[in-house]
């Protein structure tokens, strides 16, 4: 099984607060292909949301949407239950915040991706996948995620497109179930790379008891808190050169 090409390297980034900047997202940039820029919600601010899309633009890599649940504290890595209105009402204060942002330099928005506790429980619950895609509609947007989940299915079921996506930092238990951890470690660069790689080559992925799962990715997803990021996405995309966008 060989992967498509057209492959993408995207990051969860602008997750800084205030004068707390603890990651070095002008590091990162030139490294990747797009951008989830914190909305607000687990992370960031206007100044932080301002800074994150001109760095974005400098580098030209387009920007998307990274909302979550309203967990500034867990750092949007708690689930929450909120029913669907009040849920895409939260999405689309978020995506609206920084689309002003992108508005004020030309800019497009250019996808959402759902953060932490948001993404995982838009792979298992209808509600919150379909206040994903309420948002995503409105914008005329593709969505970021799990391939095979429950969100994958809701977004096709309403034409949402759809960008299916491969962790290079997490690990899994199993084909749509992603381990959302509250923070990440230091991952050995060739490792990651290498498993990617592989995910390309074969269509295949381990799991953390080593079974391997298919899985058929568009992009594959970095976070500006692994410790040793800037490395590992730097070895990652000369490793990915064949198949990347």
């Amino acid at each position: 099984m060989t992967q498509v090409s057209g492959v993408t390297i995207n990051c969860d980034i602008g997750e800084g607060f205030a004068i707390y900047r603890p990651w070095d997202d002008a590091g990162i940039m030139p490294h990747i292909h797009i951008a989830n820029v914190a909305c607000g919600f687990h992370a960031s601010d206007p100044v932080v949301m301002r800074e994150t899309v001109l760095l974005a633009a400098k580098n030209n890599v387009p920007v998307g949407a990274h909302p979550s649940f309203p967990d500034k504290q867990g750092f949007g890595r708690r689930d929450m239950i909120m029913d669907r209105e009040e849920l895409a009402a939260c999405i689309r204060y978020q995506v609206g915040a920084l689309k002003a942002f992108l508005d004020a330099e030309g800019l497009k928005l250019n996808h959402i991706k759902p953060h932490g506790a948001l993404f995982g429980a838009a792979t298992r619950r209808e509600e919150v996948a379909n206040a994903i895609a309420d948002v995503a509609l409105q914008y005329g947007v593709p969505v970021i995620g799990l391939p095979g989940s429950v969100g994958d299915q809701v977004y096709k079921a309403r034409s949402v497109p759809f960008i299916a996506e491969y962790y290079a930092d997490n690990d899994y238990e199993a084909a749509t179930n992603l381990i959302v951890t509250r923070g990440h470690g230091v991952r050995d660069p060739n490792e990651v790379a290498n498993r990617c790689v592989r995910m390309l080559k074969e269509g295949k992925a381990p799991t953390i008891k080593g079974v391997d799962f298919d899985v058929q990715a568009q992009t594959i997803c970095v976070h500006s808190d692994t410790p040793n990021v800037v490395e590992m996405t730097r070895a990652l995309r000369k490793a990915i050169t064949p198949w990347a966008a």
